[in-house]
């Protein structure tokens, strides 16, 4: 076992229209997504989203709700009412906007989706395998909307837009990063509940982003680990932007149902720091790994429950100082490092028997930077501030504090804040301190700059993305387990299902597709007709 896992990552980023706070933000968001859709034409463009197969109502637990009783925040299986008209121009239209600005959406050729979701621009990113592609899509990500804000600064009349990779307003609005394991169907949703829930109250140590202000409505003064602690109120449930629970129920795998789940993790953060967003996802995959093989029950990790998760959740962020002990169901006080270290011990050990002295270098890379943080963590955060977001935000707020006298209630204070996520790398301040290397990175810009249009090549988002880039005009939507072709002399439109998320690879089905010229050829080559 390792940390070898299909993920995706899911940011909702803000958006801010300068000097007009009134502005709407679905318009706003529909202009990032039609800006950046616009120049591509046939690639991704013209398709819409496919949700034949999607069910956000179901939950892990054994039920569906019903869809009278559900928030419209919920039905996620639909788009906007203007589903059958174009929500993006022709190439080569001059305006960016569209009829309806809740059918914003493009599907890149990267594998990667971007489109308007509850009055934000998001970026879901396509499927990859390993932590180090978790951040680099991501990273993509980024690139995506960044060039979304210029091309709308350079297209005349349109209204500018500043983009955020952060996760609140600092005034009682929240929005999401959600991330995406592909799970074993056979575990026992109690056992990931039971093991997950102490995992992700002290996670926010490792990958926090760091915020100014207590409370959802940052009523209260002062600095906290977490942008998205305060807005969880229950430990279980399928909400996501109401009564957040720490453990998202959600049961819509996008795959083959009865052999995968899909974990629908929301209590994350976004993270600027690429080190940070690696520990996410590396930390949770082994965990899970751990959870599939019972490897929890009855070791170490295996008796952390906590008596009041909720309640612990918001003072682990709210204490910086690293000091505060959180209450054990069976009396016992620890820290989240303490018990962050636990969850160490018991991957370590996991790994070692499961692949002995030397594991593969993505998951001894992981157990090596875990360790290293959590060290250092206990000795003096501080020295964490070149990989982790809330500890270098701090250091930056902390220097502006000591040089103007500012107290913790101060304007300036969560101005700074918001501008530490800023896209642009002439604004950004984790961009700027990247490029002065005062933080570390671990890719290559050539890297990330190539995946804003490549797909990965393990897994099928290279079938989705290489369809898109080679067939644009002729795929008629896509989803992340399907992409369906309208191809001229054929009846009806032609589905391909891609439930295996570890087919359709480049390996599979890059020999296919370099033969055949257009998508007729393809649809008859893998139909036989």
């Amino acid at each position: 076992m390792s940390v070898h896992r299909v993920t995706g990552l899911e940011t909702e980023f803000g958006v801010v229209a300068p000097g007009d706070p009134a502005a709407n933000p679905m318009l706003l968001s529909a202009q990032v997504v039609n800006a950046y859709a616009a120049p591509l034409g046939g690639q991704g463009a013209r398709a819409r989203w496919d949700y034949e197969d999607e069910a956000p109502l179901r939950d892990a637990r054994g039920f569906e709700v019903e869809r009278a009783a559900a928030h419209p925040s919920q039905l996620t299986d639909r788009p906007g009412p203007a589903q059958q008209r174009r929500s993006v121009p022709q190439a080569g239209t001059e305006s960016f906007e569209s009829e309806d600005p809740s059918t914003a959406n493009v599907i890149l050729t990267n594998g990667a989706r971007l489109y308007v979701d509850h009055a934000h621009p998001e970026y879901s990113s396509p499927e990859v395998t390993t932590p180090r592609d978790a951040v680099r899509w991501d990273r993509a990500g980024e690139r995506v909307v960044l060039e979304s804000v210029r091309r709308i600064a350079a297209g005349g009349g349109l209204t500018p837009v500043n983009v955020y990779k952060n996760n609140t307003d600092g005034k009682g609005a929240s929005y999401g990063t959600h991330e995406n394991y592909l799970m074993d169907r056979a575990t026992a949703f109690g056992d990931i509940v039971r093991h997950l829930t102490p995992f992700f109250v002290s996670r926010q140590v490792l990958c926090g982003a760091g915020r100014v202000g207590i409370g959802q409505d940052s009523r209260r003064a002062g600095f906290q680990i977490s942008q998205r602690a305060d807005f969880f109120e229950v430990e279980v449930g399928l909400e996501t932007t109401l009564k957040r629970p720490i453990i998202n129920t959600r049961d819509e795998p996008h795959a083959s149902a009865e052999k995968y789940r899909r974990l629908h993790v929301i209590v994350g953060d976004a993270t600027m720091c690429e080190v940070a967003t690696l520990l996410k996802v590396g930390t949770t995959s082994l965990v899970l790994a751990m959870v599939e093989a019972g490897a929890l029950d009855g070791g170490p990790a295996g008796d952390l429950a906590l008596a009041q998760p909720v309640a612990e959740l918001h003072a682990v962020s709210h204490d910086p100082s690293l000091r505060h002990l959180v209450r054990l169901r069976d009396g016992r006080r620890m820290s989240a490092v303490q018990l962050q270290w636990a969850y160490h011990e018991a991957a370590a050990a996991f790994v070692a028997r499961e692949q002995g002295a030397h594991p593969d270098p993505d998951t001894a890379e992981v157990l090596q930077r875990w360790e290293s943080v959590l060290t250092r963590l206990e000795r003096d955060p501080a020295l964490c501030a070149r990989e982790i977001d809330w500890v270098a935000k701090l250091r930056l707020l902390q220097g502006y504090r000591d040089r103007d006298g500012l107290d913790w209630d101060a304007a300036r204070l969560q101005a700074i804040d918001l501008q530490w996520s800023d896209v642009r790398p002439e604004k950004g301040l984790y961009l700027r301190l990247a490029a002065r290397g005062q933080v570390e990175v671990l890719l290559a810009e050539d890297d990330v700059a190539q995946a804003v249009t490549r797909p990965p090549e393990d897994t099928r988002a290279y079938f989705r993305g290489q369809c898109l880039a080679r067939y644009g005009r002729e795929v008629a939507a896509a989803s992340w387990d399907s992409v369906i072709f309208d191809i001229a002399g054929r009846g009806a439109l032609q589905r391909v299902p891609t439930l295996e998320p570890l087919r359709g690879t480049r390996e599979h089905v890059g020999a296919l597709l370099e033969r055949c010229r257009t998508a007729a050829d393809l649809v008859a080559a893998l139909t036989g007709s």
